[in-house]
């Protein structure tokens, strides 16, 4: 088993392999800590490619003794070559890791689907979770199929899509009078008082770890390559870091070869405290009140802030902030140039990789990567109103009208 411990982030002290995720000696946060001394490359990327058509094909990287009992099929989403999204920005390569392919459409089916086995092996009968919408589908899902009983506890003004998604499975749906960072520390207190798995407070050191299937997946579905630059959006700054951290694995084990991609982040600007602080050259040391479109975002006191801002200066990226205006351009953009429709966060990240492209900091001959991490029929509300359909009268002679009257290239 190559999960050892968890481990503090800060000060290292080592735990056992239970449901905790804050140091007793630092307050610093938890992960997993791995040995891969016994794993030989050859033999293991064997077994990878040999494995389930599912994020367990990558058993040896997360925390278990052995693979455990499957769930809803989750990973191996698409990486596609995005050769028109490329051309329309001028840059050299572009591709789409598209996880609105998973079971609940968005990325959270990875982390859910490790935190609730890992909750299962820990003997919860329970699972809650405090969520901005993704989280919630993707909790409320995984736990309807392995017949656990759900709580997610969201932001009272979530959008209505995201609501519907998730009481349609079954949970009990907490509406909170207040923001993501309210709901959270709600969770957090609760957690200290119920023998429930909170997939993103007393499990999150194993529920983090499911991001790091996205980094394993781009790798395999480029030949056991690494891509030139990675762009992630950031809420809490959890999945920019686990990405990065995948790599960093393979690396160490000889499973790829060169050097980290340059990371950079994306953020909406109404709610934007890590690309403030690298804006400023300082570090996340103020919550901010979330005011942004984009409320997968929206979480204004960001636990893994400061290890985004470090990876981002380390590997030669940045942190950047888009608009609301700009964020539906972005969704805009993918759709029309990729065929992928993208909710709110998409559209963050989609805006940022344009204004990398027009403040020239990409290379003609990078190999770029964006992470798409949600389905734009999450967030239907975002794209209202950016185009109008016209009703006619059935005759060809107003359709030539209709085409006369259209502005060039439209149709």
């Amino acid at each position: 088993m190559p999960a050892q411990a968890l481990q503090c982030k800060e000060c290292r002290e080592p735990y056992p392999l239970d449901a905790r995720y804050v140091c007793d000696r630092c307050f610093g946060p938890l992960e997993v800590s791995y040995d891969y001394g016994g794993l030989d490359a050859a033999e293991t990327r064997r077994r990878i490619q040999a494995g389930p058509q599912s994020i367990w094909r990558y058993a040896d990287f997360l925390p278990f003794a052995g693979r455990p009992q499957a769930g809803l099929p989750v990973g191996l989403t698409p990486l596609q070559k995005a050769p028109r999204l490329a051309e329309r920005l001028g840059v050299g390569e572009v591709w789409v890791k598209n996880d609105t392919a998973n079971p609940t459409h968005s990325f959270k089916d990875r982390v859910v689907a490790v935190a609730l086995a890992k909750a299962r092996e820990l003997g919860y009968e329970v699972v809650a979770c405090a969520s901005t919408g993704n989280l919630a589908n993707a909790v409320a899902a995984h736990a309807a199929a392995a017949g656990l009983e759900s709580y997610v506890f969201i932001p009272a003004d979530l959008e209505e899509q995201k609501v519907l998604a998730t009481g349609v499975y079954g949970a009990h749906v907490v509406a909170v009078r207040g923001t993501y960072d309210d709901v959270n520390r709600l969770c957090t207190e609760l957690s200290g008082e119920r023998e429930w798995a909170f997939v993103n407070v007393n499990v999150r050191p194993y529920y983090a770890e499911g991001s790091k299937t996205i980094a394993y997946e781009i790798a395999e579905q480029l030949a056991f390559e690494l891509p030139d630059r990675v762009v992630v959006p950031i809420a809490s700054g959890s999945l920019f870091t686990k990405i990065a951290r995948g790599f960093e694995e393979w690396l160490e084990l000889g499973l790829l070869e060169g050097s980290l991609p340059v990371f950079n982040g994306a953020q909406a600007a109404g709610c934007s405290p890590v690309a403030q602080a690298f804006a400023t050259g300082r570090e996340v040391c103020r919550p901010v009140r979330p005011e942004t479109i984009a409320k997968s975002l929206a979480i204004g006191n960001p636990a893994d802030g400061p290890y985004a801002l470090d990876l981002a200066r380390r590997s030669g990226g940045a942190i950047d902030s888009v608009t609301d205006d700009e964020i539906r351009a972005g969704i805009r953009l993918l759709a029309e140039t990729t065929g992928i429709f993208t909710e709110t966060a998409g559209g963050v990240t989609a805006a940022v990789l344009a204004k990398l492209a027009e403040r020239g900091d990409l290379d003609a001959d990078e190999r770029v990567v964006i992470a798409i991490t949600g389905d734009g029929l999450k967030t239907l509300d975002a794209v209202r109103g950016t185009f109008e359909a016209r009703e006619i009268e059935p005759s060809a002679a107003e359709f030539e009208r209709f085409v006369a009257e259209e502005p060039a290239g439209a149709l």
